[in-house]
């Protein structure tokens, strides 16, 4: 208690002690209120992350390429404004979804989303990471979960295309490499090198046309065949999958129906 009073008594009546003081104090509170903010931070990330989550889940739902409005070359609109909500034309729809399970280093990989047909989660569903990057297709979904086949699946034969030429081919996965998928189907007539980007055809009721594959990492020549053998590293990080976007396709019924009435016919 003395050693107290006098360290009070020489701070309070000496000038250059008190400054010392001072300034000690000062970055002494500063670093503990610097610490705790980023502690306070911390806690605040999943908070953060569920809003941007919500944002960018608006946002893509009002990209004007999921709404398909009707061909009018051959019809007169009498009316410039239209009345109806514009969500009669929408052709996609986006839902945001965490990753609660997901595997790489099996021949076929499963992803599991935490949420279902409850929450409008559906088979046939394409599934993509925030940054645009294919992931995979709802195979399974109950009320809950939902099961994604990953495109680091041996059975996952989605349609991609070169961006630069326009060349479609089918996508296959070795079950070697995580993140390293082959491209099937390129004639070696069409110009493609090392740092072309694959994108999604739109050749499918799950993935809209344009969305990111990934980037060419290898071009070779298939001595038995006419195409070129194409690997290239998928633009879904697959190690680290946390959120993703589902994709529900208005038309899919539509085509589905249709597509059965001509295989009937056909039979």
């Amino acid at each position: 208690m003395l050693q107290g009073f006098s360290i009070y008594l020489i701070i309070h009546y000496s000038n250059y002690h008190k400054a010392i003081f001072s300034e000690t104090a000062n970055q002494l509170t500063g670093k503990v209120n610097d610490k705790y903010s980023q502690v306070e931070y911390y806690f605040q990330l999943k908070k953060t992350n569920d809003f941007l989550l919500k944002a960018n889940t608006q946002l893509y739902n009002k990209l004007k390429a999921n709404f398909q409005f009707p061909d009018t070359t051959s019809n007169f609109l009498i009316d410039s404004i239209k009345v109806d909500s514009m969500e009669r034309f929408r052709k996609y729809r986006y839902y945001a979804a965490k990753v609660v399970y997901n595997s790489v280093a099996a021949q076929n990989n499963f992803i599991v989303l935490s949420r279902g047909s409850a929450n409008n989660i559906k088979e046939g569903m394409g599934i993509i990471d925030i940054n645009s990057g294919v992931v995979g297709i709802v195979t399974e979904a109950n009320a809950e979960f939902a099961v994604v086949m990953s495109l680091l699946h041996k059975d996952s034969h989605l349609s991609g295309k070169l961006l630069k030429g326009g060349e479609t081919g089918t996508l296959n996965w070795d079950g070697k490499t995580p993140n390293i998928i082959s491209l099937n189907g390129i004639a070696k007539n069409a110009k493609v090198a090392i740092g072309d980007t694959v994108i999604s055809s739109g050749y499918s009721t799950s993935i809209p046309k344009g969305m990111m594959m990934g980037i060419v990492q290898e071009v070779k020549s298939d001595k038995s065949t006419n195409n070129f053998l194409i690997k290239f590293k998928s633009s879904a990080n697959f190690y680290n999958l946390e959120y993703v976007y589902a994709i529900d396709n208005s038309q899919t019924e539509s085509i589905k129906i249709i597509l059965e009435k001509v295989k009937q016919k056909t039979q």
